[in-house]
């Protein structure tokens, strides 16, 4: 069951997942029925003291079930105790049940916490039968409003612990809903760039392979490495997703993992550098791993987009207060700018970089070629 604020109450579904008869549910049955049996005996002002026990223990016996159907017990023992109201009405019959049957007061919050809303009304109703009883009977009025209170009040504990419930299963939802678009965007970054290296290197071994076999062996190589590199990202990525203790825990990427980008270029696409300023270290977690993200998908993107290019140049550097990485090709044409087949890559890059409160700026330089410009502050806070 989630919240639903357009939809009418008694409309509401049961609530979701409810727990069945548990250890302390029998314990709590053992525990009414001792009550119950000392307080017969005990007790010298008993009418009808048998029928008391009887019904209590029976009531007693229901409450295992009071969450998975708390509507049929509910009126199974409000509807016990109120015919048995009757028969002493009709008799003309002092009749007082016993203390201990007050354990009937966890079926009103069982009611309102896990039953449909139609369920709700129904019980409601069937609750109100023994007030009216009492009112009938010429009970005092304080009895019959103390009462109603009473039961009232284990309604809105009801009530307000499921509304806490919901809200919470809506935070983890939506928790999930955005760990799912984290590890997309992070299956993306990784393996498009991986699978970009792969086509350049593939392409440039196919046109150098007559004439240069040495070039094509070596392209050969820095396919199967880049191969290697995706299929182990994805295995960590899929043992955290399987989660447990075989799952696969390594050490988030960051600035210090750039250096991986760095490619000779030889024929074999454009030459990529990676330059790095000594100054930023202590950079916190989220802010290390963007600039990481952010540049591997400049760096993608470049070797997809960026036409007779012949280098891709990575800068990172920063002051006290930001982390700045910038991302130069050389590319005739657009560059990096992908048009229709850039995905979702420079939307999630802007989209990483604003979540951090930073800037992101990604457009054609007037020399030629296209530039990736991100700032992020380093006390970025995230949201």
């Amino acid at each position: 069951m989630t919240l639903d604020k357009g939809r009418p109450y008694w409309a509401e579904p049961r609530a979701a997942d409810p727990p069945g008869p548990a250890r302390r549910d029998w314990l709590l049955v053992a525990v009414v029925v001792v009550a119950a049996t000392i307080e017969t005996f005990a007790r010298e002002d008993l009418v009808w003291s048998g029928i008391s026990l009887v019904a209590t223990v029976g009531v007693a016996c229901l409450l295992p079930w009071r969450r998975v159907h708390p509507l049929v017990v509910l009126v199974a023992a409000f509807g016990t105790m109120s015919a048995i109201d009757v028969v002493a009405l009709v008799l003309d019959v002092e009749w007082e049940g016993l203390n201990s049957a007050a354990v009937m007061l966890v079926l009103p919050y069982a009611l309102t916490r896990w039953a449909a809303g139609r369920e709700v009304g129904i019980g409601l109703l069937v609750m109100a039968v023994p007030l009216v009883l009492t009112a009938v009977d010429g009970q005092p009025a304080g009895d019959v409003v103390g009462g109603t209170i009473v039961l009232l009040l284990a309604c809105a504990i009801g009530f307000a612990v499921r509304y806490a419930g919901e809200l919470r299963a809506e935070e983890i939802a939506g928790l999930r809903s955005r760990e799912r678009e984290e590890l997309a965007r992070e299956l993306h970054d990784t393996v498009a760039h991986h699978v970009s290296a792969i086509a350049v290197r593939a392409q440039a071994g196919r046109v150098v392979a007559t004439a240069r076999p040495e070039a094509a062996v070596d392209a050969l190589s820095v396919i199967e490495e880049e191969a290697t590199r995706a299929l182990e990202e994805m295995r960590s990525m899929v043992g955290a997703l399987r989660g447990g203790d075989q799952a696969v825990l390594r050490p988030q990427q960051g600035v210090r993992d750039l250096a991986r980008l760095a490619q000779p270029g030889e024929g074999h696409g454009p030459r990529v550098t990676v330059t790095i300023a000594e100054d930023l270290g202590g950079l916190r977690p989220a802010v290390d791993a963007a600039c990481f993200r952010l540049a591997q998908e400049a760096v993608t993107n470049a070797l997809r987009h960026a036409r007779r290019a012949s280098m891709v140049q990575v800068r990172v550097d920063g002051d006290a207060e930001h982390v700045r990485l910038t991302v130069d090709d050389d590319g005739q044409g657009g560059g990096a700018s992908g048009g229709a087949t850039s995905g979702f890559g420079l939307v999630g890059m802007a989209e990483r970089a604003k979540l951090l409160g930073g800037t992101f700026d990604a457009g054609p330089r007037p020399d030629g070629g296209w530039t990736v410009a991100a700032t992020i502050p380093r006390r970025a806070v995230t949201t």
